[in-house]
């Protein structure tokens, strides 16, 4: 199959619109043209991606497949556009770096800070994952490097464990909870909650913990975009939230606020950095993985045995 960059833009634009009219002018093509080219792609396809109407058209479920296969192909154009541009400037050597809500946000901003100052000439594209898209993403060679927490299937990856981290619950000192010792997560569902954004991995992974109990979806009452703020929610009394330790302490130190361990196995999380073949790869890449190992305990490199 021998598809052009246009033709993807132009079928997405098809897509959006709903006309081909509309969607030959966005990609400044005459309407004959556009009828040539999406004929052209349902023959090697070889099957009817459109649907003509009197009112326009719409999407086959194979035009449909077509679609959402097509965005991908042009984000990673985009992407390999961005990354080539930067070496044609004078740039040495580039990074794709993908970790969890926790590691973007109190992890890597202050290894980068001390990286990118010692290597000026190598740029870092660090994007939010899940844990598990995270493995698969490293695993597959579209990303370089990953920091992921929690039981995952890390076969075929090298994996630095440098850290260990317990999710708590942090409550106002007030709160019914307070003087609890520790506490499980089932015992905290039903009580207000204050978490991170949509989508966010934490959240992610608290909601298929309900899931998985059972009880029905809980939505927080508000979903904010760092933990700091969440510590200052639950400070005020608005409801209780999950942080992991490192995060809580921090914060405890400052606000008037109480921390209380979970007791969940799930609640004690390794936090590994993923890569594959590191000693073949860049020398600024190792730097960069040991760089991350350094902002917290360091272990020995291991490989991750196949499970069965």
């Amino acid at each position: 199959m021998q598809l052009s960059l246009t033709d993807l833009r132009l079928f997405i634009a098809i897509a959006e619109l709903s006309n081909l009219t509309k969607a030959a002018q966005r990609c400044h093509l005459s309407l004959p043209a556009v009828s040539q080219r999406v004929q052209a792609i349902e023959e090697q396809v070889r099957c009817r991606l459109l649907e003509r109407g009197a009112r326009g058209v719409r999407l086959t479920p194979a035009g449909d497949a077509f679609a959402r296969h097509a965005r991908v192909m042009l984000l990673e154009a985009d992407s390999m556009a961005a990354a080539l541009s930067g070496f044609a400037g004078g740039l040495q050597g580039h990074v794709a770096a993908l970790a969890n809500t926790t590691a973007v946000t109190e992890i890597m901003p202050t290894v980068l800070a001390a990286f990118l100052a010692e290597h000026p000439q190598v740029s870092v594209d660090l994007r939010e994952q899940g844990n598990t898209e995270i493995v698969r993403a490293v695993r597959e060679g579209r990303a370089d490097v990953g920091v992921v927490a929690g039981e995952l299937d890390l076969s075929g990856l090298e994996s630095r464990h440098f850290d260990t981290d317990r999710l708590m619950l942090v409550t106002a000192r007030t709160h019914a909870l307070a003087r609890r010792a520790k506490v499980a997560f089932a015992e905290v569902i039903d009580q207000p909650m204050v978490g991170l954004y949509e989508g966010s991995t934490i959240q992610e992974f608290l909601a298929s913990v309900v899931e998985a109990s059972g009880r029905p979806p809980v939505r927080p009452r508000a979903q904010l975009k760092s933990f700091d703020a969440v510590c200052l929610m639950a400070e005020a009394g608005v409801g209780v939230g999950v942080v992991p330790a490192s995060v809580a302490r921090r914060h405890a130190q400052r606000l008037k606020i109480k921390l209380i361990p979970l007791s969940d196995a799930w609640a004690l999380r390794k936090r590994f950095v993923l890569t594959r073949e590191l000693a073949a790869r860049p020398g600024y890449l190792r730097d960069l993985v040991d760089a991350i190992c350094a902002a917290s305990r360091p272990v020995s490199l291991v490989r991750a045995r196949r499970r069965s």
